[in-house]
């Protein structure tokens, strides 16, 4: 299956969203369909034969949309110019329509001011008329299109309810000033509206008005990553140095950058030392130290030194480019708890219409004392103060604000569906070896005999070692660099499989292996089975070391825990979750470890293409399971969880196998990545609750179940305040995650 993502201008709620969701779900061989309003994009996923590109156009503009293209690294994102002409033209409109509605409410409350008593009644209303109708035609005309759009696709939507509540009021004040005998029958003075139906306009648009700038402060994230691209590069071409715009780099050049300068596009340094500020792609502030061979990555800052280095990945494939990707679909998703709210967005525009209409029927005609006026007004409230725009903003905003967060801080998440799914999350499985462990064991213990001494033991080792491949060789010789050793010559050197190893040292015979290998060859070792019982116990790999056929002493060795693991691990308990470890380790091993890490169930001796069946078996026991591996081996296992968190990963990124991926080699960001989704679930949660709890109150009060107990009627003025502020509380709310992650943070 394949993806095609485009931008989509004109979208105003979650009617919208359905609307265009359903449209685009109708093409020849597009499978499934996610609309979101926040960043104005459509994802469409297909199979190789499919409608295409253009008859995807063609859907969204007859739906009544702008069809903005699909987005593009190199050039600029077509929904941010949108927004910002959308800007320009909401603040204009906006002032024209406050001054004009100020001016309105002056002369329909005419009682107020007294200077306005010389002018006669008559005149006055023409006047209002007149100067209403630009608010409601021009300064509203959006809504008066979007519903026009609407009823020719069959449907209805937010356009539809202001169009109409607006229309109206004005409407009915126009019959009140020109036919004002049609009222005399019902002995009731003609009462215009006016102010009302331009207030409602004005309000709207102002509630519009900062939900755009809103909307557009929750894609910060986006903005300040594309902002990191240099854009231009050094590179050596033919001996000569030229710059050149960072478009024309090619995989293979060769680049110089100096102190200072942003490192241009990935690559590995071919010369040169220095030190490079990482922090925007891992979130980790201490600087990298860069060296011959060293992977560099687009966008990160040079801080000491000079060097060169071969450009290996340009463009689209560099680091920074994949988590621009990454972050922008993960912003596009929907949470599974969207669901519940287009669900409510499919039915909400015609319910609100049929309460309109039973708000109307009842008050005109089964009161005592029926008002058309009255009747009329509560209608239009009803249509007013009910908001689809905060149902549809109420999860994406929150999505967008808490994805971006989390890449501002190394942690990338693929989306809502890993938001809640990481919400809901019961047990943390760590993989051992590489990610709860550094991956290269360290010699811990030197024990030599009663008749040796711990040099003697390691020079032994160090000889032996140092021809040898074992993986334990390595950790032999950092000891004897660290204790400042030279190895030995050694001859005749013979490796023995799964046993040990033996050379001539000084013409002596050494040996170096496990305790059957030393018996095997006649060597006693009875005087160090206690130590060795005891390193073994504390997870200790133990080899025994022997010369002239006399046991010298022994070595421990261990895969020492990263030093943040334990952290990392009281923080997920505090948290309330369960931790479990995973290894291929024997038994006695792995519990050690686990003992040590504050871990009490531990999944041992599992081989590595079991790992996934293990998590399974989690799983069908009711837990929902986060695997935390490095992203590569682990990958089966990371695709069975519930959520897969790879850590470490760098620019591999293991976008496929995990839902959260960690770029810094540091555990502690686990429990930053879960807490960050709760976070976000959290403010999901109270959007909803905000987007219904205006409808559940302010309809029935609208429709004026309050009036035969306290004489309340809501004015269309304040239903369209209050469904302003609705969409603007959504959208505040989510941005207030920011602050709270930063003081989540500062705590940390």
């Amino acid at each position: 299956m394949q993806k095609t993502t485009v931008s989509v201008g004109g979208m105003t709620c979650a009617a919208c969203v359905r609307r265009v969701e359903r449209a685009l779900g109708e093409l020849a061989g597009v499978t499934g369909v996610a609309v979101n309003l926040a960043t104005a994009r459509a994802t469409v996923v297909h199979g190789e034969q499919w409608a295409g590109l253009e008859a995807l156009r063609q859907t969204v503009e007859d739906q009544g949309y702008e069809f903005l293209g699909v987005p593009d690294d190199a050039r600029e994102d077509p929904i941010a110019a949108a927004r910002e002409r959308e800007l320009k033209d909401l603040t204009y409109r906006f002032g024209v329509g406050i001054v004009l509605s100020t001016i309105i409410f002056i002369g329909s409350m005419r009682h107020w001011f007294p200077f306005l008593d010389a002018i006669p009644h008559g005149p006055l209303l023409i006047a209002l008329f007149f100067l209403t109708g630009p608010v409601v035609f021009w300064v509203g005309s959006r809504f008066f299109i979007g519903a026009v759009k609407a009823a020719r696709q069959g449907t209805t939507d937010m356009n539809t309810l202001v169009a109409v509540g607006a229309l109206a009021a004005y409407l009915y004040s126009a019959l009140a000033t020109f036919f004002p005998q049609l009222f005399a029958g019902a002995e009731i003075a003609p009462h215009v509206y006016y102010d009302g139906a331009a207030f409602i306009v004005t309000l709207i648009i102002l509630g519009r008005l900062l939900e755009a700038k809103a909307k557009g402060r929750t894609s910060q994230a986006i903005q300040r990553l594309m902002g990191l691209k240099p854009k231009t590069a050094r590179v050596i071409r033919e001996g000569v140095e030229k710059d050149i715009p960072i478009e024309g780099v090619l995989t293979g050049d060769t680049i110089i950058v100096r102190p200072g300068e942003k490192i241009p596009t990935d690559g590995v340094v071919v010369a040169g030392h220095s030190t490079v500020d990482e922090s925007m792609l891992t979130g980790e502030s201490m600087p990298v130290v860069k060296e011959a061979g060293a992977e560099v990555f687009a966008a990160t800052l040079n801080r000491t030194g000079s060097f060169t280095f071969r450009a290996t990945r340009v463009g689209a494939e560099t680091a920074l480019a994949q988590i621009i990707r990454l972050v922008e679909e993960a912003q596009g998703s929907k949470a599974p708890i969207q669901r519940l709210a287009d669900k409510v967005a499919s039915i909400f525009v015609p319910a609100v219409f049929a309460i309109g209409l039973i708000t109307f029927a009842v008050w005109q005609f089964a009161v005592d004392d029926p008002v058309f006026s009255r009747a009329l007004l509560n209608f239009v409230s009803v249509l007013v103060i009910a908001c689809p725009c905060a149902l549809g903003l109420a999860t994406p905003t929150a999505v967008m604000v808490g994805t971006g967060l989390g890449a501002e801080s190394g942690i990338l998440i693929k989306g809502g569906e890993s938001l809640e799914n990481a919400y809901r999350l019961r047990t943390v499985v760590f993989d051992k070896t590489g990610t709860l462990t550094r991956g290269e064991p360290e010699v811990t213990d030197i024990v030599p005999a009663a008749d040796s001494t711990a040099a003697e033991v390691l020079r032994v080792a160090l000889a032996i070692e140092a021809v040898s491949e074992h993986p334990l060789a390595r950790a032999v010789l950092a000891r004897g660099e660290q204790e400042g050793m030279r190895a030995e010559p050694a001859e005749q050197f013979a490796a023995v499989s799964g046993l040990g190893a033996k050379a001539l040292i000084g013409g002596q015979p050494c040996l170096l292996g496990n305790a059957r290998f030393l018996e095997g060859e006649g060597v006693a070792i009875a005087p160090l089975a206690g130590d060795a019982a005891r390193l073994a116990a504390e997870g200790r790999t133990v080899v025994f070391v022997a010369r002239a056929g006399r046991a010298v002493g022994l070595m421990g060795f261990s895969d020492l825990p990263k030093p943040s693991a334990k952290a990392a691990i009281a923080s997920l308990k505090g948290m309330g979750l369960k931790v479990a470890m995973i290894t291929g380790d024997n038994a006695s091993t792995a519990r050690a470890m686990g003992a040590a890490l504050g871990i009490e169930r531990v999944l041992a001796e599992v081989l590595p293409g079991d790992k996934a069946e293990e998590i399974r078996r989690l799983r069908a026991g009711g837990e929902v399971v986060a695997m935390v591996g490095d992203g590569i081996n682990d990958a089966p296992a990371l695709s069975a969880a519930d959520i897969g968190i790879a850590i470490g990963a760098g620019t591999d990124v293991a976008i496929e196998a995990s839902d959260i991926t960690l770029m810094q080699d540091d555990l502690t960001a686990v429990p930053r990545a879960i807490r960050l989704s709760f976070e976000t679930m959290r403010t999901i949660r109270q959007n909803l609750f905000w987007a219904f709890i205006y409808n559940v109150i302010g309809i029935p009060i609208a429709a004026g179940v309050l009036y035969p107990f306290w004489g309340v009627l809501l004015n269309p003025e304040f239903a369209a305040a209050a469904m302003a502020l609705s969409s603007v509380s959504v959208v505040s709310n989510s941005l207030r995650l920011r602050r709270r992650w930063r003081g989540i943070l500062a705590k940390a």
